[in-house]
Formats: structure tokens, C-alpha cells, sequence
């Protein structure tokens, strides 16, 4: 059995990478997924406002030579895929070259959410790359916040998934695992993680990152109430489970507590590079990075 090694983020010491869109609940930056490639860190990130200015507007991704400071390369526009918003986004370079953008979306008018692509030579290119529906969901779930990493054996994908049969409790959330050789088609091996009844993550659970030593990270909370504010819980993958651990979820010590999207960044020394949503005093998440 793998035995996780790594060091979870908290929020003692991190610094701001991308600041909120704007002042107060609802305008958040973060959602993010991380990739270090020949030295160079590529950060993707969904910017959202509030409810009432449009959700999800709009996916960017930026370069980095350190971690911290990144230039924005190119951003893709909610218009373009018909989507209500946008939610988390992720970047991979792919095994045969070039790269792939997935973008989780919204249906308008309902809560159901798929999951597109986007695949280039080159990640400035991405935005008028081949296009792919890479999930589809069904009518009784939405699917949204793939994990996606990149092994020998293919690419593996943690998805999201929101079952739609109860209105008005759409936000429950459970994690699935899938496996590809190509990361379009998908093999699909069943649920891997879900709510308990009780617990902090009773109302869902959703995987939020994977490391190469098997630990995992996901997001949880407690209720309806707490949709768009979870926090940050540490598991064990060993190739054919989850074992939660018991230790209290990872939170911000601001207003409402979020500290979720963790994306961890394996880095050459051995420590890990985190990017996650947190919380601030007014309301609004910034997106930022801790090393551990």
C-alpha cells in the first residue's frame, strides 16, 4: 500500500498569485490546475463574479519562470463553448506533444454541467484548438472539476459528479475515477469517494488533487449551506482505494472559511507547490500558492 508522504497546504504562510476579480462575496479567482514543464510552471484558473454579474466568465492561462509571478498567455470566453459559466479548468501536456485545455461547463438554464476540450501544438494556440466533448454527464448527473494527471500506462481523470435526480439538492457531490489512452475516450471505474453521513464532508466530497506518493486531496463541507465554501481534506490513494485521514479539514481563517481547488505542483527538491482558493476578510477568494 502507498503510504502518503507529503505535506498538506494550510494558509500560514501563503502569498496571492492571482487576486480576486473584484471586492466581496462572490468575486473569487482560483479553481486552479498547475503544471511544472521544463522548468517553466503554467497556471489555468477560472475568473468568477457574483450571481448577478455572470458566474464563471471566463478561463485564463498564464506562465511562470517561479511559482509566483505568472504573465497571461491566453484566455477562453464562456460565449464560445454556449456555456451559462465556467468552473474549474485544466491544463496537460499530452504524452505525444502538444497540449490540452479541459473546461468544465455549464448548461444554461439547468444545473447539468459537461466537460469540453481544447487541444493545440502550442498553449497560445489553444483557444482556436480541436474542440472534443470529453463527458457528457446524462441527464441525471452533472460533471464538472476533472483531475486529470498523466502516467505511463495513459491519462486518469477524478471527475466531479452531481446527481440532478432531487431538485434543489444538486450541489451533493461525489469523485469518479476513469482511466484513457488518449485522454478523449474515457473507461469509467466507478465511485471512489462520496459524503459521510455526520461528518464535515457529509454533503460530498470531491477530489482536488493526486500526488505521484498517493496523496490525495479533496474538497468537502457539511451541507447545502457551505456550497461554494468547502474546505480541504488529506486521503491516501493505493491504486485501488481511498483512505480518508482523521485529521480536521484544512480551512481560511477569513470570513467564510473557503480553502478548496487545492493543485499541487511537484517540484525537483522533493517539496510540493500548492495553488489553492482561499478565502479573505471581505468575502471574495484570491488564488494562492504555499510550499510544503
Amino acid at each position: 500500500m502507498t503510504t502518503a508522504t507529503s505535506a498538506p497546504p494550510t494558509y500560514d504562510d501563503v502569498q496571492v498569485v492571482v487576486p480576486a476579480p473584484g471586492p466581496g462575496a462572490g468575486n473569487w479567482a482560483g479553481a486552479a490546475s498547475a503544471v511544472l514543464v521544463d522548468g517553466v510552471f503554467w497556471l489555468t484558473w477560472r475568473v468568477r463574479r457574483p450571481l448577478t454579474d455572470g458566474r464563471g466568465v471566463s478561463v485564463v492561462v498564464a506562465r511562470s519562470d517561479d511559482g509566483l509571478t505568472f504573465e497571461p498567455v491566453t484566455e477562453v470566453a464562456r460565449e464560445a463553448f454556449g456555456a451559462e459559466s465556467f468552473e474549474r479548468p485544466v491544463l496537460v501536456p499530452l504524452r505525444e506533444g502538444g497540449w490540452r485545455l479541459y473546461l468544465s461547463c455549464a448548461t444554461p438554464g439547468s444545473k447539468h454541467w459537461w466537460v469540453d476540450s481544447l487541444t493545440a501544438d502550442t498553449v497560445e494556440g489553444l483557444p482556436d484548438g480541436v474542440r472534443r466533448r470529453v463527458h457528457e454527464g446524462d441527464r441525471d448527473t452533472g460533471v464538472k472539476d476533472p483531475v486529470i494527471t498523466v502516467g505511463e500506462q495513459g491519462y486518469e481523470m477524478w471527475l466531479c459528479c452531481h446527481p440532478l435526480d432531487e431538485p434543489g439538492h444538486e450541489d451533493r457531490m461525489t469523485t469518479r475515477r476513469l482511466t484513457s489512452a488518449d485522454g478523449l475516450a474515457w473507461d469509467d471505474h466507478g465511485e471512489v469517494l462520496a459524503g459521510r453521513e455526520g461528518q464535515w464532508d457529509a454533503r460530498g466530497a470531491r477530489v482536488s488533487a493526486v500526488l505521484p506518493d498517493g496523496t490525495v486531496l479533496y474538497d468537502g463541507r457539511p451541507d447545502a449551506e457551505s456550497n461554494w465554501f468547502e474546505t480541504t481534506g488529506v486521503a491516501t490513494w493505493d491504486g485501488a482505494a481511498l483512505t480518508r485521514s482523521a485529521q480536521p479539514p484544512i480551512a481560511s481563517p477569513h470570513s467564510d472559511g473557503a480553502f478548496r481547488y487545492a493543485a499541487a505542483v511537484p517540484l525537483p527538491d522533493g517539496r510540493v507547490r500548492y495553488y489553492v482558493e482561499a478565502a479573505r476578510p471581505d468575502g471574495a477568494h484570491d488564488l494562492v500558492t504555499c510550499v510544503r
